[in-house]
């Protein structure tokens, strides 16, 4: 385990978030807002400077003359899979339960994921603490079991021991061994630990454990465990799709029944309140039964949600009928008519649970985006051991496997190609559709698709250390973070519900006083429509399914996001800052022009520059050779090799002399040629660094050796500038090649030779200019600079993706990702912005008008059904608007 030094927090080095090196030493971090602090001052946190506890950096202040957060355990962070929220409410009452509970750092609920976020100290509160205080609080949390055989146990002791094994285990929240039986039951989170951990924590702890045979061959080769969230889920739907149906039988029965008897086809019987009545109390009490359960659950923590709004106006619409039809005497005696409004609290509670169907079916939807990536895996490998080929489960690969992949075949594991040729398809990581080409070297990421030839590869990551595992993690933290613009929605449904019961509570006592005859019926209706077509669910739903949806999008184009903050904060950036080499260039040299003297072909001089520069080390030299080998060229070998530091070299190449160097070699030298010197002059104005090359005494040519701009990149620049962004170049290069690169790459803004610390003021400056800047970069050696911005942009090879430190990273090299990224973030602020204004304006308009705000001018009262209806349709278009940004064409 390692300290992160900015917070403090203890960090497993195999799962930091970001790593840096300084004066030496390695440094690992829990977040990439710690990695970005550091870059940006290192000595700053080395003298013992602690930041305090933030969203992006869980830690907190050493205490004053106690134990550190470090020593306490502080800063494990928790995604708990919370079932039975209805409303932005009950996410409310979930975190302020966590958050309440000694040793907890930070709650965060996000109702549309369903997850609650928790950071806390293990050696103050535990997974089991956390299970209890959600269950306790009114809730369910998606939890897995398994009872694992273990061999060895002989008495307390080592049940004492695997069971602290297995509790130090992350996700798991409780662990008993029985000692009679040999079996640890294991209660866990599927999310967190899956069960080969579990396995592996038992057997490190000294036992062995007898895992369930898996014959090659069989159909449960290579199966996953279930997806226990998933599973949750479903069950919920089939729960309510049951119960709305039934609902709908008896309210469809009870609505004709109470429409009097104007409709001879509907049977006397049924207009009997006492049969309304024996219809109407399993639709309340039993197909309502959540909305009694989520208001007790709020009720015993002195809150008040969506339920209880439920629960409240529909009880009032059931027990005033159930008098009527009970004590009639009450209502005749009075002079009032015994009417029943079964029908009312019937229809209501049906409409209510439609809408919490079709809303479920729809939040489920907006986490496809993990479940395509999840489904890309493969189940099972073709493994070279021992010289046999067989194929095994996926979960039993382990680094250092050799795997033969088939042309179609999709690549089980990350790896490092050792034999073979072919074309993979990338897309599902990158967004690239055109296949890229892999030979002996390169590497290959987990579940791309492998077109044409075969090969054999060496596993390097595997599990969650691969690419795909990487970035399903990203994806799911990020829909599970908060947008800063969802900040007021929060505080607004946390007083909503106890101002929609106060103004229920008056709008009843304004009929009662005020209203017409019968003012009781009257004022009755018009509270019950107050109650039930408020609803602070489509305020909590607005900016969360809407960022669930957008980072999934973006997850599928190669456009990692690290969360909904960083989301929000890349629709408002107005200049792009790009780093030259690596990021708009393709970051190594390349030899772009051979220009011969009389009497010597391209070729000749080519093959004489590259056999001489094959011994040597300088950064040209490659650059040459590969020149050579794309031509097929032979390479002769050379003698009498010297290097002239600061000039060039020279050798003997099959009996010839060579001069390969800078013009100031070939002054020295007495070979000048005027013609390449001028020839060399225009190169150099073209951003390039002319190479010349002399033969026994006479002028032979000259190479032109540059860092070429990457394919597509002008065209890049161009989209970002359609969008209204400015384009800045920042560079350490000279000013004549920065000058050139910036040209040809259509930017009109540049700064060039810069050290790390000069981008960094460059930023600053753009930014007190009153611009909002993004920085483009490789997300290592600009880690200063992307810190400094108000938005990181990395783009990263593919295999580094989670090591990053950014806000936003770019799987694959296609510079057109940074123009998809500002759309993805515009598009998706304008859908959280559309469902903030529908939301806020369906209740400001919805709750007078339910209130009877119309009835003095038009007469015009709002049925209570009507406001159900409504009240349903409110919270299924928030999150069907959201949906359409799955249809969004980043192009």
């Amino acid at each position: 385990m390692a300290i992160d030094p900015v917070c403090g927090m203890e960090v497993p080095e195999d799962g930091a978030r970001g790593t840096s090196e300084y004066q030496g030493r390695k440094f690992f971090f829990c977040s990439p807002m710690c990695k970005r602090k550091f870059d940006a001052d290192p000595a700053k946190y080395l003298t013992g400077h602690r930041e305090p506890m933030t969203p992006a950096g869980p830690a907190s202040l050493p205490d004053a003359g106690g134990e550190s957060d470090h020593e306490k355990g502080r800063g494990q962070r928790l995604d708990l899979p919370v079932t039975g929220m209805s409303c932005a409410g009950c996410a409310a009452s979930v975190e302020k339960a966590l958050a309440g509970l000694d040793g907890v750092d930070q709650a965060d609920v996000n109702f549309a994921a369903g997850r609650a976020t928790v950071l806390f100290a293990p050696r103050l509160v535990s997974a089991k603490d956390l299970v209890k205080t959600v269950r306790d609080a009114g809730y369910g949390v998606a939890a897995a079991e398994a009872d694992i055989p273990i061999e060895g146990i002989v008495c307390a002791g080592c049940v004492r021991t695997i069971e602290k094994a297995l509790l130090a285990v992350k996700g798991v929240v409780e662990a008993a061994v029985n000692l009679g039986t040999g079996r640890a039951h294991v209660v866990y989170l599927p999310a967190e630990v899956g069960l080969d951990e579990l396995w592996a924590a038992v057997e490190r702890a000294g036992y062995k454990v007898i895992r369930p045979p898996s014959p090659a061959g069989s159909a449960s080769e290579g199966e996953v465990e279930p997806d226990i969230e998933r599973l949750a889920r479903e069950r919920e739907f089939r729960n309510l799709k049951t119960r709305f149906w039934i609902g709908l039988a008896a309210s469809a029965v009870i609505l004709l029944g109470s429409m009097g008897r104007g409709l001879p086809i509907i049977p006397p019987l049924f207009h009997n309140p006492f049969i309304l009545w024996a219809l109407a109390t399993p639709v309340q009490f039993w197909i309502g039964a959540r909305f009694y359960r989520g208001a007790w659950a709020a009720l015993r923590h002195r809150r008040a949600d969506m339920n209880t709004l439920v629960a409240v106006g529909t009880s009032a619409a059931y027990f005033y009928s159930l008098a009527a039809t009970a004590v009639p005497r009450l209502f005749t005696s009075g002079g009032l008519r015994p009417d029943v409004y079964f029908d009312t609290s019937a229809v209501i509670i049906t409409l209510i649970l439609f809408g919490r169907m079709l809303e479920a079916r729809a939040k489920g939807r907006t986490s496809e985006a993990i479940k395509r990536l999840a489904g890309l895996q493969p189940r099972t490998a073709r493994v070279v051991r021992g010289g046999v080929e067989s194929d095994i489960p996926i979960k039993d690969v382990v680094p250092g496997d050799v795997i033969i992949v088939r042309p179609g075949e999709r690549i089980p594991v990350d790896g490092l190609i050792l034999r073979g040729y072919s074309a993979v398809d990338e897309s599902m990581i990158t967004g690239e559709g055109i296949p890229v080409e892999k030979k002996e070297g390169d590497t290959v990421i987990g579940a791309t698709i492998n077109k044409t030839g075969s090969f054999e590869f060496r596993a390097t990551n595997v599990g969650k250390k691969t690419v795909l595992a990487q970035i399903i993690k990203l994806v799911e933290e990020a829909q599970g973070s908060k947008a800063p613009i969802q900040r007021l929605a929060d505080v607004i449904a946390g007083f909503f519900v106890p101002v929609v019961i106060a103004v229920a509570v008056l709008t009843f006592a304004a009929w009662m006083i005020f209203g017409p005859r019968p003012a009781l019926t009257m004022a009755l209706l018009n509270f019950v429509a107050v109650m039930i077509i408020a609803c602070p669910c489509a305020l909590g739903l607005a900016t969360p399914t809407a960022v669930m949806v957008g980072t999934g999008k973006g997850a599928e184009n190669g456009i990692l996001i690290r969360g909904g903050e960083s989301l929000e904060s890349a629709h408002k950036i107005t200049t792009v800052v790009f780093d030259k080499t690596g990021t708009l260039t393709r970051g190594r040299p390349e030899v772009t022009d051979v220009v011969p003297a009389a009497g010597f072909s391209e070729d000749e001089i080519l093959g004489l520059t590259a056999g001489a520069e094959r011994t040597s080390e300088h950064p040209l030299a490659e650059a040459v050779l590969k020149k050579a080998a794309e031509k097929s060229l032979p390479l002769p070998e050379s003698e009498d090799f010297k290097a002239l530091e600061g000039l060039g070299l020279e050798a003997r190449i099959d009996g010839r002399r060579v001069v390969v160097g800078n013009h100031k070699l070939m002054r020295e030298r007495g070979l000048d040629s005027p013609e390449l010197a001028a020839r060399a002059q225009v190169l150099s104005a073209e951003g390039k660094t002319p190479v010349y090359v002399a033969v026994d005494g006479r002028p032979a040519g000259l190479l032109a050796v540059a860092d070429r701009l990457k394919d597509g990149a002008p065209a890049a620049v161009a989209r970002l500038k359609s969008l209204g962004l400015d384009v800045v170049m920042l560079t350490g290069d000279n000013r004549r090649t920065a000058e050139a690169v910036a040209r040809e790459a259509g930017i009109d803004r540049f700064f060039a030779e810069l050290l790390p610390a000069d981008k960094v003021e460059k930023i600053r400056s753009l930014q007190k200019e009153g611009r909002r800047v993004a920085m483009v970069g490789d997300g290592i050696n600009d880690a200063p600079a992307l810190a400094q911005a108000d938005v990181g942009i990395a783009i990263g090879s593919g295999t580094d993706v989670a090591l990053e430190a950014a806000d936003i990273t770019l799987v694959g090299d296609d510079l057109h990702g940074v123009a998809r990224a500002f759309e993805l973030s515009r598009r998706t602020i304008r859908t959280i912005k559309q469902n903030l204004f529908w939301a806020f304006i369906y209740n400001i308009i919805g709750i007078p008008v339910a209130a009877g705000l119309l009835y003095p001018f038009f007469g015009v009262l709002l049925n209570p059904m009507i406001a159900s209806a409504a009240m349903a349709f409110s919270s299924v278009s928030v999150v069907t608007n959201s949906l359409r940004l799955r249809r969004l064409k980043l192009i």
